[in-house]
C-alpha cells in the first residue's frame, strides 16, 4: 500500500526562527554578525559556487532548513588544502552537510575518455580546478580532522550514487561505499528534504547521530543486522538445485568467510540491537514462497570483497538494488565491507504537491551570492530564466542516473506555484527580456503523469513505465502540461516560453494535442530529442523505444510545423560505444544518419557513471535487465580507447579526419561496398572533401530520395575472428 510520511510543514519550528529570513545564507563571519548570529546551527559545504536559486541543490536544502527555524551557513568551494577554509564560519551546533554540488565531481572534471575538462560551469568565470576529485570524500575527511565530534552528513548526487560498492570508471575498479572512504556518519540519497528535516530536528533535541538508524533515504555503517529482521540472502547467483544451509549470523567463526560475520562486530551489535530476537535468513530463490513485511526485511547484497573481484556478482547486485527502488515496496539493503555492514534504508517517500510547492516557494534571491560580484557563472546563466516543474523520471534509461537519484515516482508542483515563479522571474531577475528558457525538469513531458492506481503503483517492481512498451496503467494525458504552457505564455511580460528539457517523444505521440502545442508555440526552429540509437540490439540495452517511434513523432512534428507555416527541424542525439552496441550496430546508425542527412557535430560517448545499470553492463559484460547467472550470455562492449574512437568516428562519418578509421572497420567487416563515391557509400576511397561532396551531389542528381532507416545486411564475424580483431586493435 502507498506509504505515508510526516508532512514537511508539520515540524515545530526550531527556536532560532526568531532571527527571520536571511537575505542570503551567510558565507562569512561578517555576514553572520550582520544577522546577529553568534553561531550557525548547520553549515553546508559544497563544491559549487553558492547561487540562491531552486535549481541548485544546496540552496534548496539551505533555504528549506532555514524555513524549519535553523541558522544555516554555506562554505562554497573551499580550498581543500587550507584547514582555515573549513573554519571560516566556526563550529556548527548540530552538523555539517557536505555535497560535491549539482554534478558528480569526477564527471565534472573528466570527459568520458578520461581527459581533463578545461572549464567548470558551476564556478565563477567557468574556471576549472576549484573543487577536488571525489569532493565529498575530501571535504568530509578535512572536516573530520578539524571537528572530530561534529556529525557529518553527506548528500547530493555524488554521495547518493556511491552509497554502496560501485564501479569507478576513473580507476577502473570497484570502490567501496563512500561512507567508509569519507568518514561521513550518514549519507542521504535521493530527494533529501524529508530525511534532512528529521535528522535536524532529532539532533536539535539532543539525540546522537548514531541513534538515527530508521530514517528513509539514508545509508550508514553498522556492525550487524539487528534482531527481528528477515534477511534475504542474494550473495550467490548460480544457486544449485539443493539449497545449502545458511550459516547462523551469530555463530562464532574463527576463520571468517565471505558469507559469515565476525564474532566481535556481530556480538557487540547484537547486544545493542535486539540481541534476544532471532534473525531469519532466507535464500533469495525461496522468497516467492514467503509473505514478508518490507519494513522488517533486509536484502543482503554480495559483499564488497566479492563484487570487487566478480563482475557477474556486481551485475547481480546492481539488478537487486534497482529492483528495490519503489518506495512503497522496497526493502532495506545491507552489504558487508570487511567487518562492517553498509545499511541502506528504504527509499524516501516522494513529496506531495503542496510540499513541492512549499520547497520551491521559499525565499530564493534567484541570483549568485553578492560576494561573486559581476562574475559570469555559466550554469547560472543557463538556468536563471528557467522553471523546474517536477522531479523524478520513470523512463529508466540504463545509462542515466536520474532514476537512481530522484526515483521513478513523478513529483509535480501545482500550476499556481509554477506561474507564480514565472512572475517572480519577470519581476526580480535582472536581465529578463520576456523569454522563459525552460519549463521542465529531468524530462519536459512527465508533469503530473503517474500510475492510475496507488495500489498498482505500490506493488509495481518494473524498472521502467515505458519500456518495452508504455504501461497500460500509466496516465499519458498531457493536458495539464498543455494547459500550463498556454497559461505561462499569456502572463503579462512573457513573450516566449521555450522547452529545453529532454522530451520523451514516445509519450508525446500518445497525445497529439500536446505535440501540436509544443511544436507551434514552444520550438524556436530546432528541437533537440534523443533517440540515442537506431538499432534494437542497442536500444534494448538502453531501455529506449525503437526508432519507429521517432519516425512517428517526426511525422507529427513536420505536420504541425507546416500547419503553423514554420520551417523547423529535429536535432537527434545519439550515444556511441554504449554497452552491448556492436560495430555493426554503429555502422547501421551511421548509414541511417547519412540517409537522413544528419551530420552530428557533437557526439556523446557512453560515460559509465556510478550505479547506473549500463555501467554494470560495461563492467561485467552482462545484462542486469535480465536475471544474472554465471551462464548468462556475455555482451560485446567497446572498452578499449581505439574501439570507442571508432564508434565515435562512425557517428561523425562526414568528417574527413574519421575516414581512415571508418575505412579500416568497413574493410575488416567485409563491407567494402560502403566505401566509394556512390551515394549509398558511407565514406569515399580517397581523402578528398571535394570528391565526397561531388558524390553526394551525384546521388541527388540521380533523383534519389532520402532513404528510410533501413538496416544493412552485415557480415557477422565468428568469435575467433572477433577476438583476433580486438587483439589487433590493442
Amino acid at each position: 500500500m502507498k506509504q505515508i510520511a510526516k508532512h514537511l510543514l508539520e515540524y515545530p519550528k526550531y527556536w532560532a526562527e526568531c532571527y527571520g529570513i536571511a537575505p542570503y545564507l551567510p558565507m562569512s563571519r561578517a555576514e553572520m554578525d550582520d544577522l546577529g548570529w553568534d553561531s550557525c546551527d548547520i553549515i553546508l559545504v559544497v563544491g559549487d559556487a553558492y547561487i540562491d536559486h531552486p535549481s541548485f541543490g544546496m540552496a534548496v536544502i539551505g533555504r528549506f532548513l532555514e524555513s524549519q527555524g535553523f541558522r544555516v551557513g554555506i562554505i562554497a568551494q573551499p580550498d581543500w588544502n587550507d584547514p582555515a577554509a573549513f573554519q571560516q564560519l566556526g563550529k556548527p551546533n548540530l552538523f555539517f552537510g557536505v555535497s560535491a554540488g549539482n554534478m558528480d565531481s569526477m564527471i565534472n572534471r573528466y570527459t568520458a575518455d578520461l581527459k581533463i575538462r578545461n572549464d567548470d560551469a558551476y564556478t565563477p568565470h567557468g574556471v576549472a580546478g576549484k573543487r577536488p576529485d571525489r569532493a565529498v570524500t575530501v571535504y568530509c575527511q578535512k572536516l573530520k580532522a578539524i571537528y572530530k565530534d561534529v556529525p557529518l552528513i553527506a548528500g547530493g548526487i555524488e554521495a547518493s550514487l556511491r552509497r554502496i560498492a560501485q564501479y569507478d570508471h576513473w580507476s577502473g575498479k570497484v570502490r567501496r561505499s563512500v561512507l567508509l572512504d569519507s568518514g561521513a556518519d550518514i549519507v542521504l540519497y535521493g530527494n533529501a528534504e524529508r530525511a534532512i528535516a528529521e535528522i535536524a530536528h532529532e539532533l536539535s533535541i539532543g539525540k546522537s547521530i548514531h541513534e538515527l538508524t530508521d530514517i528513509r533515504g539514508t545509508a550508514f555503517v553498522r556492525d550487524a543486522v539487528p534482531g527481528g529482521y528477515t534477511e534475504i540472502d542474494s550473495t550467490r547467483i548460480d544457486w544449485p538445485g539443493k539449497i545449502d544451509a545458511i550459516p547462523n549470523p551469530y555463530e562464532y567463526v574463527h576463520n571468517e568467510g565471505e558469507n559469515n560475520h565476525s564474532e566481535g562486530g556481530c556480538a557487540k551489535q547484537a547486544k545493542l540491537e535486539n540481541a534476544d530476537v532471532p534473525i531469519r535468513v532466507i535464500p533469495m530463490p525461496l522468497t516467492r514462497k514467503e509473505k514478508l513485511d518490507p519494513a522488517k526485511t533486509v536484502v543482503r547484497l554480495p559483499s564488497f570483497e566479492k563484487v570487487s573481484k566478480d563482475p557477474a556478482l556486481y551485475a547481480h547486485a546492481s539488478r537487486v538494488l534497482h529492483l528495490e527502488s519503489n518506495p512503497n515496496n522496497a526493502k532495506a539493503l545491507v552489504q558487508k565491507h570487511g567487518t562492517k555492514e553498509i545499511w541502506v534504508n528504504r527509499p524516501p517517500i516522494p513529496l506531495e504537491t503542496d510540499e513541492m510547492d512549499a520547497v520551491f516557494d521559499l525565499s530564493y534571491q534567484r541570483k549568485p551570492h553578492p560576494s561573486y560580484g559581476d562574475a559570469h557563472i555559466p550554469a547560472y546563466e543557463m538556468i536563471k530564466f528557467s522553471v523546474n516543474i517536477m522531479r523524478g523520471c520513470f523512463g529508466g534509461c540504463t545509462f542515466c542516473s536520474i532514476t537512481e537519484h530522484e526515483g521513478r515516482v513523478i513529483q509535480s508542483r501545482s500550476e499556481a506555484s509554477i506561474l507564480k515563479e514565472i512572475e517572480n522571474i519577470r519581476d526580480k531577475t535582472p536581465g529578463f527580456t520576456g523569454t522563459i528558457s525552460d519549463l521542465g525538469g529531468p524530462t519536459a513531458n512527465m508533469y503530473q503523469l503517474n500510475c492510475v492506481s496507488d495500489e498498482i503503483q505500490s506493488n509495481c517492481r518494473k524498472l521502467s513505465c515505458v519500456y518495452p512498451t508504455i504501461c497500460p496503467n500509466l496516465v499519458t494525458d498531457h493536458s495539464p502540461t498543455t494547459q500550463l504552457y498556454r497559461k505561462a505564455r499569456n502572463i503579462d511580460g512573457v513573450k516566449r516560453v521555450a522547452i529545453a528539457s529532454g522530451l520523451r517523444y514516445d509519450l508525446a505521440v500518445e497525445d497529439p494535442e500536446y505535440v501540436k502545442e509544443l511544436v507551434q508555440h514552444h520550438v524556436g526552429g530546432y528541437l533537440k530529442i534523443a533517440p540515442e540509437h537506431t538499432e534494437s540490439n542497442t536500444l534494448d540495452k538502453m531501455m529506449k523505444p525503437g526508432i519507429g517511434t521517432y519516425d512517428a513523432f517526426k511525422k507529427l512534428f513536420d505536420k504541425y510545423s507546416k500547419e503553423a507555416g514554420k520551417e523547423q527541424y529535429l536535432i537527434p542525439y545519439f550515444i556511441a560505444a554504449h554497452p552491448g552496441c556492436t560495430d555493426e550496430d554503429m555502422i547501421n546508425l551511421a548509414l541511417w544518419c547519412k540517409q537522413n542527412d544528419f551530420r552530428p557535430d557533437q557526439v556523446q560517448t557512453f560515460y559509465p557513471s556510478p550505479m547506473a545499470l549500463a555501467t554494470a553492463m560495461y563492467h561485467s559484460d552482462r545484462n542486469p535487465l535480465n536475471k544474472v547467472t554465471y551462464k548468462s550470455e556475455q555482451m560485446f562492449t567497446a572498452k578499449e580507447l581505439h574501439q570507442r574512437k571508432v564508434h565515435k568516428a562512425l557517428l561523425r562519418y562526414h568528417d574527413p579526419k574519421n575516414w581512415p578509421f571508418i575505412r579500416e572497420i568497413l574493410q575488416d567487416k567485409g563491407l567494402t561496398h560502403l566505401i566509394g563515391d556512390d551515394a549509398k557509400c558511407l565514406v569515399p576511397w580517397e581523402d578528398s572533401v571535394n570528391g565526397y561532396a561531388k558524390s553526394r551531389a551525384h546521388g541527388k542528381k540521380a533523383g534519389q530520395k532520402k532513404a528510410g532507416p533501413k538496416a544493412i545486411k552485415t557480415k557477422q564475424t565468428s568469435s575467433h575472428k572477433r577476438a583476433k580483431y580486438h587483439k589487433k586493435r590493442k
